[in-house]
């Protein structure tokens, strides 16, 4: 009887519209497997147009976890991802010896790659003053107070995320300490192995496909998802590029021409941010989308 294969989830990242559905598709099918989405929206049932959620026709070509599997009323955490990714995987590798990761939610990633960190409780009364703060003075008191009393979360961090940047505010309020430091902690070793690829397209490419792609969600109905959803607005969920833009038009405070130029713009700001992580992230092999044949052949030697 020869030797049992070693488990191997690949990990195929990168920016929003770099093309990672279409490639993570041909992978899974490639190796006769299932795929794991690892966005942070895409896994709200609510929520389609605007995460740019597969299709019918992709979701039926190969199995996917994490995707339409949550609603928007519940509460979806990186720790809360890991143990769905855990389960996942340990489910697909019963079947098979490799599973596929996609998707662009750095921290989740990293979440089922290493771990999540021990951050001390954050008492009620801290998160009260950061929920308040938020409330009465929005986003810009956010950054203000996280330039100023974290700046090292504050370099690299998503400065557009209300949730995160009022968890950072939380822990230095808290502990005194960046949340980077509670990040830096060992990682935790996983029973299978772990191959890390990303994506990547020259800058003003990607960033023609972003601004083509919203105008796409718009002609398929974006506005329309946007409207059915008004009612649950104040929701973790939809604190996202795509629909905070057009909720801001709904609300008259801008023409729907501005929103969806607000759309593109923070969506490139958004798939910067990615790229900033992702380059950060060590032993990651880069690929163009397009050159699928050399990404297969780097696969094939390793898996």
């Amino acid at each position: 009887m020869s030797a049992q294969k070693e488990k191997t989830c690949i990990i195929l990242a990168g920016p929003t519209a770099v093309g990672k559905t279409a490639v993570g598709i041909e992978l899974a099918r490639h190796f006769n497997t299932s795929i794991i989405s690892a966005d942070s929206r895409q896994c709200f049932r609510e929520m389609n147009i605007g995460v740019a959620r597969p299709s019918l026709q992709e979701l039926a070509a190969v199995p996917h976890y994490f995707v339409a599997s949550h609603s928007i009323k519940e509460e979806i955490t990186a720790a809360s991802f890991e143990a769905y990714a855990l389960n996942a995987a340990a489910t697909i590798f019963r079947e098979h010896d490799v599973a596929v990761m996609v998707g662009g939610t750095g921290l989740y990633i990293k979440a089922f790659a290493e771990g999540m960190d021990n951050i001390p409780p954050i008492p009620a009364s801290i998160r009260s003053e950061v929920q308040a703060g938020y409330d009465a003075n929005g986003l810009s008191w956010l950054q203000t107070q996280l330039q100023e009393k974290d700046p090292v979360w504050f370099s690299g961090g998503e400065i557009q995320n209300p949730q995160r940047m009022m968890r950072a505010l939380e822990v230095v309020l808290s502990t005194g300490e960046s949340i980077r430091q509670y990040q830096q902690a060992n990682p935790r070793p996983r029973p299978f192995r772990i191959i890390p690829i990303a994506l990547e397209l020259p800058r003003p490419v990607l960033y023609e496909r972003i601004n083509q792609r919203v105008l796409a969600m718009m002609e398929n109905g974006l506005l329309d998802e946007v409207k059915s959803l008004l009612p649950y607005r104040s929701l973790n969920a939809l604190q996202t590029v795509g629909y905070k833009e057009l909720f801001d038009y709904l609300d008259g405070r801008c023409s729907l021409d501005e929103a969806v130029s607000l759309v593109q713009q923070n969506t490139r700001h958004y798939a910067k941010r990615q790229l900033t992580w992702f380059r950060k992230q060590p032993a990651t092999t880069w690929f163009s989308p397009l050159d699928y044949s050399q990404l297969i052949k780097h696969l094939d030697k390793l898996v």
